[in-house]
């Protein structure tokens, strides 16, 4: 998109190219995970004999979302044993020789072992996955511990059951399904608890960086413990957990610096012999963060001591009674890592079904699509690759199921291009903020090309997207060319972020620049693409976020910035949008910025090459405006005249607001449900792989 700015007219030539342009996060109910049947365990088929070795199976690839994906005290994420001799075993002297090795192990569970002594927990050392083979890993009347400085484990898809002595509230049976004692990094995923002499997951003496999914935890009296320790230290996230018919701790949460529980499923049924005492308790000095969590029958859902807080937002409560308290403030978990909630009324059927050790979720066509591989990327060299590229590189032509390319913290001043041909591609930076993991370049349009010729506008991307089903979370892509010192350039468009693909997903990113940061396009005219940006950061001042796709920026931030001499004037969109197709909804954000007072536009229709077919569209709705926006916030481009094409708001709010009128289009009630998120993603559901 071009200059001059002096003028009303704001002429583009239409790119004559196809314009395109993370650690796995929480898995969605639809594609949990696929362990075992006649594929062996997540689809592998080299598990043998007991305690023999195989070649890694995919799945040893996968890491652990939530805190235990944060880097902190050494360790950068939890990983357990990939890299490791994988081992197979069915007795207790083959899981112990493995769990308590100095050497990183994948150790897999094919068959049931009994502890002996009953109550016995092997006490796991670092670097270690532990995971049952299909449904068929249990380990009954013992459990495992996890010791001061023991750091990144995972333990996965096992039963661990019956240890319970025969009397309810147990003081002399401290027999625990898995216990830490100054642990980090730590994943329990999927397993199904049960049935224990006492708690079912006790993580004490600051035990941190630990993340609990997809489990279920029944048939106990204390179900889960966190902290007893003076410090405020612990870190952790609990989510998509099936809780039900346990009494207490569900879970206990005391002098936790951080608690993130979500999209968990407490329920107490009628007519049994347990009933609950509480739900979720925030104890001591514990800050919890509450959200999409459903809780049935349960007595006492929610409570907190007086020097705690819970926020609690969006759960559900059906038949519970008592007290459900929430109070303070507590932190924002995004400023740790991306997820992506469910809603709370769907997580009995989810996790009714997700919830526990997997065998199976169909085809080994669908497992495959199930298990994700992680490409690692380091400047100094710990990865598998030094630069982005190099990792998508590095994707198999064609590949059939979910890459995650893991970015480790630093700035990667490199340009990069996912084409067509590698779907299901996502990068992803593995840092505690997203300015951890930055990917820059400075090209624009007109910059020269080191082979001849010049860069067009599409051409300058720092990140450019071809392939389908791409994902990006947790870092940020700018572009940083400077427009001061390149005033002889005809023009300044310079692509942060350029997008010609369906089904993206920009989850928890940054994407900054000045003039045409944002680039969201399609293959073709005739190709739908569609994205979805949420929880992200959009910064630019001229025409930062264009394109002819379907596009939805939802609970995001839109900051506007001064131009390169200090001036404040801008535009915000500049659809190109295919009659007949849904173009870009800004929803539930915030435009603000350090720029004048009416000095930029919400949009204008761009009709590239000055096709009068394109039917440009920008819908602004529940989002709240700063004063910089104008009092008449759309504008004509080109000759063509914003009043004929689609520009309108609905409910917006602040001091950049305005009522009616016929410069401002507001949408009726009637209009404004059928420009919902969903009638933009039309049957796409973008959940975080």
């Amino acid at each position: 998109m071009s200059e001059p700015r002096s003028t009303a007219q704001h002429r583009r030539r239409r790119s004559r190219t196809a314009l395109a342009v993370g650690v796995p996060l929480a898995l969605t109910a639809a594609g949990a995970f696929a362990y075992g049947g006649d594929l062996g365990v997540l689809g592998s088929t080299a598990l043998q004999a007991s305690a023999a070795t195989a070649a890694a199976p995919a799945w040893a690839a996968d890491t652990a979302d939530g805190f235990a994906s944060v880097s902190s005290l050494g360790q950068n994420g939890t990983y357990g044993g990939r890299g490791g001799q994988v081992v197979t075993v069915k007795t207790q002297a083959e899981l112990e020789k493995y769990a308590t090795a100095t050497q990183p192990y994948v150790i897999v569970v094919a068959g049931t072992i009994a502890m002996n002594p009953v109550g016995k927990e092997i006490k796991v050392q670092s670097d270690k996955t532990i995971v049952g083979r299909g449904t068929a890993g249990h380990i009954v009347g013992g459990g495992f511990f996890l010791g001061q400085g023991v750091h990144n484990v995972i333990i996965r898809n096992l039963t661990i059951r019956d240890a319970y002595q025969g009397v309810w509230n147990d003081k002399d049976h401290d027999f625990d399904a898995i216990q830490m004692d100054g642990a980090h990094h730590v994943w329990i995923d999927h397993n199904d608890l049960r049935h224990m002499a006492d708690g079912l997951i006790d993580v004490r003496k600051d035990s941190t960086n630990v993340t609990v999914s997809w489990n279920k935890l029944s048939d106990n009296n204390k179900t889960f413990g966190i902290g007893w320790t003076e410090n405020v230290k612990t870190d952790i996230t609990i989510h998509h957990n099936w809780i039900r018919e346990t009494e207490q701790r569900n879970p206990s949460t005391d002098n936790a610096a951080h608690a993130h529980l979500y999209n968990n499923f407490l329920e107490d049924a009628p007519n049994t012999g347990i009933g609950s005492s509480y739900g979720n308790y925030s104890r001591g000095s514990t800050r919890m963060v509450l959200e999409n969590s459903y809780f049935q029958g349960i007595k006492n859902p929610v409570i907190k001591d007086s020097g705690a807080t819970i926020v609690q937002r969006g759960n559900v409560f059906s038949g519970t009674s008592g007290r459900n308290e929430s109070g303070g403030s507590a932190f924002d978990p995004k400023a740790y890592y991306a997820y992506t909630l469910d809603k709370a009324a769907d997580l009995p059927g989810i996790l009714r079904s997700q919830a526990g050790p997997r065998s199976s979720v169909g085809t080994t066509a669908s497992v495959k699509a199930a298990v994700a591989t992680t490409l690692t990327v380091a400047q100094d060299g710990s990865g598998q690759y030094r630069t982005v590229q190099a990792a998508v590189n590095a994707v198999p032509a064609n590949n059939p199921s979910r890459v995650v390319i893991a970015v480790k913290p630093g700035t990667y001043r490199e340009l990069v291009k996912v084409p067509s041909n590698k779907p299901h591609v996502t990068i992803q930076g593995t840092g505690g903020r997203r300015k951890d993991t930055t990917i820059v370049y400075d090209n624009a349009s007109g910059t020269p090309k080191p082979g001849g010729g010049t860069y067009g506008t599409g051409g300058s991307a720092t990140v450019a997207v071809e392939a389908d089903d791409f994902q990006a979370r947790n870092l940020t892509i700018s572009n940083d060319f400077d427009e001061k010192a390149n005033q002889s350039l005809s023009g300044h468009q310079a692509v942060a972020l350029r997008t010609a693909a369906d089904r993206v997903f920009l989850d928890g990113i940054i994407v900054s620049g000045d003039q045409d940061t944002l680039l969201l396009d399609t293959a073709s005219k005739d190709r739908l693409g569609r994205v979805y940006v949420s929880n992200s950061y959009v910064i630019g001042n001229v025409d930062f976020i264009f394109g002819r796709a379907t596009a939805v920026v939802d609970k995001s931030v839109i900051t506007l910035k001064k131009r390169w001499n200090g001036t404040s004037a801008g535009y915000i969109t500049a659809p190109s949008t295919a009659a007949n197709r849904k173009g870009f909804l800004i929803a539930n954000s915030t435009v603000n910025g350090d720029v004048s007072a009416g000095s930029f536009y919400l949009g204008r229709p761009w009709h590239a090459g000055g096709d009068a077919s394109l039917d440009p569209q920008t819908t602004v709705r529940n989002t709240s405006l700063s004063n910089a926006i104008k009092s008449a916030p759309w504008t004509d481009m080109s000759g063509f005249s914003w009043k004929e094409d689609r520009f309108a708001e609905y409910k917006n709010s602040g001091a950049g607001a305005g009522s009616a009128s016929s410069d401002r289009p507001h949408l009726t009630d009637a209009q404004a449900a059928n420009q919902e998120v969903a009638d933009w993603l039309a049957g796409w559901t973008p959940s975080a792989s």
